[in-house]
């Protein structure tokens, strides 16, 4: 079992004996936090679903991402990564919403460089994001991205 997959396996677990559901809005990881966690036997009593949401217009059509806000800061950003968390949360209904941005490279983004990542968390009690910069391949981001958002998912759920 890879260390992902120990993760979700501890979230899915988790979330279903609290009886919490969540769901994922995913740029940089486009759909592998939700991937990993489906992977888990059990996962449908907790996954509500994901948004693969790489274009700002998908950010802010499906998960309601202030124009705005994208406009002042760029994609790869902490209040895009809380906002993130928040929209998926409420557009599939769920209890806690996670979100990844970040910069996988080759190249910086939105003069960001290359390995920054912020993965937004929301719950009933709001929402917020974490910063990050990692190191590798763009594989290697990505995964230590999905990994990042799997803690921050068990940090909100009870032991």
């Amino acid at each position: 079992m890879t260390n992902l997959h120990a993760l979700a396996s501890d979230a899915v677990r988790r979330a279903i004996a609290s009886g919490q559901t969540v769901a994922t809005a995913e740029s940089l990881t486009a759909g592998m936090v939700s991937a990993v966690l489906a992977d888990t036997p059990g996962a449908s009593g907790m996954l509500q679903g994901g948004v693969v949401a790489y274009q700002n217009t998908v950010k802010q059509a499906v998960l309601h991402v202030s124009g705005e806000l994208l406009a002042r800061a760029g994609s790869v950003d902490g209040e895009v990564a809380a906002a993130m968390a928040a929209g998926a949360r409420e557009a599939l209904g769920a209890d806690i919403g996670v979100a990844t941005t970040g910069v996988a490279g080759p190249d910086a983004h939105d003069g960001k460089p290359v390995g920054t990542v912020y993965i937004g968390i929301a719950t009933a009690a709001g929402s917020g994001a974490h910063g990050y910069s990692f190191q590798g391949s763009r594989a290697d981001i990505r995964g230590q991205a999905c990994g990042a958002a799997l803690e921050r998912l068990l940090q909100v759920l009870p032991d």
